[in-house]
């Protein structure tokens, strides 16, 4: 044990060493943090409740004009610690569940966001980053999983990777203007209020989709998986959640309407692009219509995807395994093309200044191999986020919510058989919906430096009344700094 802990704290040297080396590298651009020290010390209004910036843009407004920035460079560092005790466990997968003796795991991501106007319409993003940690039973065991810092990857070790780099391109509609603050993958300055924007290169879907004011950050706000995007969305991404396509988005005064199509991974939950795109890839689509309710913002959205893979399906794979007397392998029954589908609702609504509510609803065939973000079929979840302005701490949060997830039948089945997912099975199964009640407190120590209090009570893990209850204890640190010029007028 001591061997490991001192493993553990190599690892988290040699990260930390990285993140500071990183952090110079920002720092040599100048003053970063100036202007936004004197941004939070002014008596302007707090962030947008929820503690983070909002990846989207058309929430990203700011009623001023704001001059048009040539290029601007943000830098986040994020660790979190998490800690579980022992649970009830009469049996158990040594690879696939989570395991039933306490267990302790922390993780570093760095990230830099640079942002480069190339003409009035068209900008370049580029986002290296570096990721180390390894999770609770090597992110294994709990389909909604309780850190979204940490992808399923073979290492722990930090490891430098390209996490996005895009192009994006604006065909303005008519002479109306609308601004957008300066913050990561967003440059300031003003934008044509309708607009047609065209965006190729490697990114993320869950930039673009499935966001929400209030819960879409890992690094500030929930942790869980199925919290900060619907867990009932497999979404195109490679093992680390990122991929390469492109993204349509058509923007009016109220509403939005997005096309994307992003690369399947060769494998389910691979590091390898299947190059095979006109046969094998993720196609998803998305209307939002933004609203106001007595002067209270609130949005409505509602998603579809349809994914083509070399994946396997349950039934079949259920049917090979009674043929040759053995446990269900869906891998045996993988052909390319295969189509796997689903929906999505996603609510928010302000209801005071100081408090937000919001809501996800998720379905999907549930007959198709959990390919690429994970093994949820069905989806439910709402929760509640306040400022601390109440208590004289507008820069805090705290907020609470709760996630319901479910297997169709015959996913369901596939596991009690002895079949696994790529992240679950525990080698049978009495099913029962798993569900996890989160919250978090987050404090501000000083501009650009939170820590969060979180915990997460997890029921049927993996879906499995057999096992658990689970009590998840983390501890977050979120660093970010940014440096802004003002160039192009």
């Amino acid at each position: 044990m001591r061997r490991n802990m001192r493993a553990r704290w190599v690892r988290a040297a040699a990260a930390l060493s990285l993140l500071i080396s990183s952090a110079k590298t920002v720092l040599a651009f100048g003053q970063v943090s100036e202007s936004a020290s004197q941004t939070s010390q002014s008596p302007k209004p707090p962030p947008p409740l929820g503690g983070s910036i909002p990846r989207q843009e058309e929430n990203k407004q700011t009623p001023n004009a704001v001059p048009d920035e040539r290029w601007n460079l943000f830098w986040q560092a994020t660790s979190v610690g998490q800690y579980h005790g022992s649970f009830r466990s009469p049996y158990k997968d040594p690879q696939f569940s989570l395991q039933d003796y306490p267990e302790r795991d922390v993780s570093l991501t760095t990230t830099l966001f640079l942002g480069l106007r190339l003409d009035q319409n068209t900008q370049v993003y580029f986002n290296p980053e570096i990721a180390g940690g390894k999770g609770f039973s090597g992110v294994n065991g709990l389909a909604n999983s309780s850190n979204g810092e940490l992808p399923r990857v073979a290492s722990a070790t930090p490891k430098p990777y390209l996490a996005r780099l895009y192009l994006s391109h604006d065909f303005g509609l008519g002479s109306r203007k609308e601004s957008f603050e300066s913050a990561e993958n967003q440059l300031g300055g003003q934008r044509s209020l309708i607009r047609y924007t065209v965006t190729v290169g490697r990114f993320t879907l869950t930039d673009f989709f499935d966001n929400n004011r209030y819960t879409h950050d890992p690094r500030t706000q929930f942790l869980g998986w199925a919290v900060m995007f619907n867990g009932a969305w497999d979404y195109p991404a490679d093992v680390r959640g990122y991929t390469w396509g492109w993204v349509h988005e058509f923007h009016t005064v109220n509403w939005s309407f997005r096309y994307g199509s992003g690369a399947m991974p060769r494998v389910a939950n691979g590091l390898r692009f299947d190059r095979r795109v006109l046969r094998d890839r993720g196609d998803v689509f998305e209307l939002e219509r933004r609203h106001q309710i007595r002067k209270h913002p609130g949005t409505i959205r509602l998603l579809g995807y349809a994914n083509h893979a070399n994946a396997g399906t349950y039934q079949d794979a259920i049917r090979l395994a009674k043929q040759n007397g053995t446990a269900p392998e869906i891998t045996a029954t993988r052909r390319p093309g295969t189509l796997k589908y689903g929906f999505g609702i996603n609510a928010e609504q302000e209801i005071t200044s100081d408090i937000g509510i919001f809501s996800r609803l998720g379905w999907n065939d549930g007959k198709t191999e959990s390919f690429a973000f994970t093994a949820i079929d069905r989806l439910a979840s709402g929760g509640v986020s306040f400022t601390g302005r109440r208590w004289r701490r507008p820069y805090d949060t705290a907020a609470s919510e709760l996630t319901a997830s479910g297997l169709s039948g015959v996913h369901a089945s596939y596991l009690a058989l002895g079949g696994h997912d790529f992240l679950l099975g525990d080698g049978r199964l009495q099913y029962g919906p798993e569900c996890i009640w989160e919250s978090y407190y987050s404090a501000r120590l000083f501009p650009g430096l939170f820590a969060s209090l979180n915990y997460q009570r997890v029921a049927n893990p993996a879906f499995n009344q057999d096992r658990g209850p689970v009590s998840i204890y983390s501890v977050r640190l979120h660093w970010a700094l940014g440096k802004q010029t003002l160039g192009m007028q």
